[in-house]
C-alpha cells in the first residue's frame, strides 16, 4: 500500500498546475459572464497533448490510466478553472471508454484521434425529460431502416452540445414490449451531431455558465449503421462499463475546487485584519477550514483508491461511487465555508468564491444524486432491500 504519487505522477499534477497558470481566475470569471466556451484552454490543452492522457497510444493517446487522467482533471480544478476548465474537456478524457472497450479498430481509428487533436468535440446524449436517472426507461427511438436507423426523441441536460460536433447517443432500438429484461433494446451510437435534425435548445443555469447544457429534440436523424458501437441492443450494458471512471473523474474535479476554495478563503484570512488582527487567527475561522481541509483530503484518498483499483481491473463501483459522494458533500461544504470566511466579499465576483460555491452543486448533484449513491451503498455493502 503506497499513498504517494509516482515521479510520473507528480510531474502530471505539476505541469497541468504550470499549464493552467496562463488561465488565471480572471479568465475564468470572464468566460463565465460571457457563457462562452473557453475554446483557448481547450485548444491549449490539445495542443499540448493532454487530451489524450488515457487514450491507447497506437491513436496518439497517452495510453496512461484513469489514476493519472483523475490527477490532470484535479489539477485543472484546483487552479481555480473550477468545473468550468474540467467539463470543458471532461467528455473527451474518459467518454470514448466504450469505443476503446466495443468499437471496432475502423471506429476507434475514425473516433479516437479526432478527440485527442481537439479537431472534434463530443456531447454524450443520455439523459431525458421523463426518464431521469432510470436509463432503461429511455424512450428516444433508433428504428432500423437499410443502412441505417432513422432516431426520433428528445435528450436533456447534454453539455457542450452548443459546440460539438459529434455525439455519443443512446437510444432504443427495440420496443418495451418486444424485451424480455428491461436493460436489453438499448443501442449506444457515436455519430456526427447533424443540427438540421437536432434542435438545441440551450438551459440558462445557476453556475458553469462557459459550458453548456441543453434540451435536445431530434426528428428524422440518419445514423449509419456502421456509427452504431458493440451489438445492437447492448447500450446499457457497454455504457455502465464508463460510468466508474466518470464518477472518478468528477470526484476528483470537486476535490480540485475545494482546494481552490480552501486556499482563496485561508490567504483572505492572512490579510483580512478586524480588531486589529488577521481574522485566521480567530479560531471561529480555523477550524472550519480545517475541518474542510481534511474532509477534502479524506475525500481524496477515496477517489484515488477508486482510481487504482480501476486500471488493475478490480471492480471499484463501491468505491467510485463513495469518492463522488464524499468529493461532492465536502467540495460543497468547503466553497461554501470559504465564501462565509469572506463575509460580504464573499458574495462579490471578483473574489471567486461565490462562483465557487456555485459549481460545487454540480458535481454534488450530477451525474447522480447523492441520495441514490447512499441506496447503492446501502444495497451493496450493507446488504439491505433495494430502494428503487
Amino acid at each position: 500500500m503506497d499513498f504517494a504519487f509516482t515521479e510520473d505522477q507528480k510531474n502530471v499534477r505539476d505541469t497541468i498546475l504550470k499549464h493552467c497558470t496562463q488561465f488565471p481566475d480572471e479568465y475564468w470569471l470572464k468566460r463565465d459572464n460571457e457563457g462562452k466556451f473557453p475554446e483557448d484552454f481547450y485548444c491549449s490543452l490539445a495542443d499540448a497533448g493532454w487530451l489524450g492522457i488515457a487514450m491507447p497510444g497506437a491513436y496518439g493517446g497517452s495510453g496512461l490510466g484513469i489514476t493519472e487522467a483523475a490527477i490532470m482533471m484535479q489539477a485543472i480544478a484546483e487552479s481555480g478553472a473550477g468545473m468550468s476548465g474540467a467539463s470543458a474537456v471532461h467528455i473527451n478524457i474518459f467518454g470514448l471508454q466504450p469505443i476503446i472497450l466495443f468499437g471496432t479498430e475502423e471506429q476507434q481509428r475514425r473516433a479516437i484521434p479526432g478527440i485527442i487533436s481537439g479537431v472534434d468535440k463530443a456531447c454524450f446524449a443520455v439523459t431525458e425529460p421523463n426518464a431521469g436517472l432510470n436509463t432503461t426507461q429511455l424512450t428516444t427511438r433508433a428504428e432500423r431502416k437499410e443502412g441505417g436507423y432513422l432516431v426520433n426523441g428528445e435528450k436533456i441536460w447534454i453539455s457542450t452540445a452548443q459546440v460539438s460536433n459529434k455525439m455519443l447517443l443512446l437510444a432504443r432500438t427495440t420496443p418495451f414490449d418486444q424485451i424480455k429484461r428491461k436493460t436489453e433494446g438499448l443501442s449506444l451510437f457515436y455519430t456526427d451531431f447533424d443540427r438540421s435534425k437536432i434542435d438545441v435548445r440551450l438551459i440558462h443555469k445557476m453556475g458553469r455558465h462557459a459550458i453548456d447544457s441543453n434540451m435536445l429534440f431530434i426528428e428524422d436523424l440518419w445514423i449509419p449503421e456502421d456509427d452504431l458501437i458493440g451489438a445492437e441492443g447492448e447500450g446499457f450494458k457497454i455504457i455502465l462499463h464508463g460510468l466508474n471512471p466518470e464518477r472518478v473523474l468528477l470526484a476528483a474535479e470537486a476535490v480540485g475546487l475545494g482546494r481552490a476554495a480552501i486556499r482563496r478563503a485561508a490567504k483572505y484570512a492572512r490579510e483580512r485584519i478586524v480588531f486589529d488582527r488577521p481574522i485566521g487567527q480567530n479560531q471561529g475561522i480555523q477550524h472550519p477550514l480545517a475541518k474542510c481541509w481534511a474532509q477534502l483530503e479524506a475525500a481524496n484518498l477515496m477517489t484515488m483508491k477508486a482510481a487504482t483499483l480501476f486500471d488493475r481491473g478490480v471492480d471499484c463501483a463501491v468505491e467510485a461511487n463513495t469518492a463522488k459522494y464524499l468529493a461532492g458533500e465536502f467540495a460543497f461544504e468547503a466553497c461554501h465555508t470559504a465564501m462565509l470566511t469572506l463575509g460580504g466579499m464573499g458574495y462579490a465576483q471578483e473574489y471567486h468564491v461565490e462562483r465557487y460555491v456555485r459549481e460545487s452543486l454540480i458535481p454534488r448533484t450530477a451525474p447522480v444524486s447523492p441520495h441514490m449513491i447512499l441506496n447503492f451503498i446501502a444495497e451493496k455493502v450493507l446488504e439491505l432491500p433495494k430502494s428503487y
